[in-house]
């Protein structure tokens, strides 16, 4: 079953303890960025963000972390926010709670973050109760379906454009696998939504 780009808000209802938006009235919009840091592209993402003076957030695994620092360094000298991601993107349905902790503490360890995402968004209910009480679970109001190969780019852009509103988390990916839809979508998002009046916010 394919998630959908705009995520409906009985979603939402049956996870309360987890962020989906964030309502403001600067008319925010906050632009996420999972799976990195992957060398080339997430710098790229980097540049692109900068031309629109643009904020964003990282969610990144543990085990890129570990090979790529540097990129890590470029994130946060930039200004942007890091998140957890896990160390090897477990998915937490598939994962034992002793498991799925191991990786988001292992993780952290080299992050030092309180911002954590599932993989997958997939995450139990009592990996919830336990996180929540040292980690703000953040998950998305929007998706790009940037990873989508059967998604063009510009579904990809029109998905973030169409859905968009103060206070949404958008999803994009600087990954290999997103990379094709990602290079094209995201200055489309950037350009249309600036024309719009939005600006982008880290969490």
């Amino acid at each position: 079953m394919k998630i959908p780009a705009k995520i409906p808000r009985i979603v939402k209802w049956v996870y309360p303890d987890v962020m989906w938006q964030i309502p403001n009235s600067e008319n925010a919009v906050y632009l996420t960025f999972d799976d990195g840091p992957t060398p080339e592209i997430t710098d790229w993402v980097l540049a692109e963000l900068k031309k629109f003076n643009a904020k964003g957030t990282f969610f990144l695994i543990g085990n890129n972390v570990a090979q790529h620092p540097e990129i890590v360094a470029n994130i946060r000298e930039a200004g942007h926010s890091i998140g957890n991601h896990c160390y090897n993107h477990e998915k937490g349905w598939a994962t034992s709670r002793e498991n799925y902790f191991a990786s988001v503490a292992k993780t952290n360890a080299l992050l030092n973050t309180k911002l954590f995402r599932p993989p997958y968004g997939r995450i139990k209910r009592n990996q919830i109760e336990v996180l929540k009480n040292d980690y703000t679970i953040v998950m998305w109001d929007v998706l790009s379906h940037d990873y989508d190969k059967n998604c063009t780019p510009q579904e990809c852009a029109a998905n973030v454009i169409n859905n968009a509103k103060s206070g949404s988390i958008i999803v994009f990916h600087d990954s290999v696998k997103a990379w094709p839809n990602l290079k094209e979508s995201l200055p489309i998002v950037l350009k249309q939504l600036s024309s719009r009046g939005f600006v982008f916010k880290e969490l």
